[in-house]
């Protein structure tokens, strides 16, 4: 794979991201829940650990969180063999989610904020200015919007895992500094490294994009929330100039090494907007 960007636009970006005042983590089902689709109260409190150390630093944190279907199976013992029974799925989890994130925060004296959205919602200029000024009021406030799909009335955003571009829309409209995507991979590979040992981690994407999106495609094995849309959200924020980084949930402190400027998984370069030092 030819080179993406040269070693002092990466430094850059890796400061930018650093620098973020404002910044939007995303965390998907896995990062969450266990094999058995129970919320995994270790992953959400070491993620809520890790927030906690970018709200210590006195930046904004928004949260975007995947996870209502898979903890509300682990709640219900019933099948998701229908959308209609994921949306009601997701109606038992959203509730258990939420009550432990709450819990979590409050280890830090953090108040959180619960809001449902839909695609449709962030479309609608009347609608999605609403809820911007939502979101300024709680940022504002010093809570913590945690931020979810509404899956009880959208089926097309259940279907195709929408949450990571719902995460990208957000980081556009808001005016967010940084997009951290948490996965169970360490970031964008030459292959998918859950089925390929030999796959390689790729650290950077820049004018190398193509290449990676093709890469992607070839070695994705679909399912909700794949990394191709991971990766396309990336995409769309750096052509506004916010950098974008795709990390492995479970590295120690992710969040705490993205402010220190450190290498982590996978970041996209601002193809808009300034890098320079």
């Amino acid at each position: 794979m030819r080179e993406a960007v040269d070693a002092e636009t990466v430094s850059a970006t890796r400061q930018l991201a650093a620098d973020a005042q404002r910044v939007i983590v995303k965390a998907g089902t896995n990062s969450l829940t266990d094999e058995e689709s129970n919320l995994d109260d270790e992953k959400l409190d070491k993620l809520v650990d890790d927030i906690e150390d970018l709200l210590s630093r006195g930046k904004e944190v928004l949260l975007v969180s995947s996870g209502a279907v898979g903890a509300g199976i682990g709640r219900v013992d019933h099948p998701t063999g229908t959308v209609e029974e994921s949306q009601a799925l997701s109606t038992v989890g959203q509730s258990h989610l939420m009550r432990r994130y709450t819990e979590s925060f409050e280890r830090y004296g953090r108040t959180v904020a619960q809001i449902l959205i839909t695609e449709h919602d962030l479309e609608n200029p009347e609608r999605f200015t609403n809820f911007r000024n939502t979101v300024e009021t709680l940022l504002d406030w010093g809570v913590v919007p945690i931020i979810n799909e509404n899956d009880a009335v959208a089926t097309e955003e259940l279907q195709i895992g929408d949450n990571d571009m719902i995460s990208s829309s957000i980081a556009i409209g808001v005016d967010v500094d940084l997009l951290v995507t948490l996965t169970d991979v360490g970031g964008v590979y030459t292959g998918n490294p859950k089925e390929n040992p030999d796959a390689e981690r790729i650290p950077v994407v820049g004018e190398n994009y193509d290449e990676v999106e093709e890469l992607v495609s070839e070695s994705s094995t679909g399912g909700f929330g794949g990394i191709q849309t991971k990766v396309s959200g990336a995409r769309d924020v750096s052509e506004h100039g916010i950098p974008a980084i795709i990390a492995r949930s479970t590295e120690p402190d992710v969040l705490e090494n993205v402010a220190r400027a450190e290498s982590v998984g996978t970041i996209f370069v601002p193809i808009n907007g300034e890098v320079d030092d």
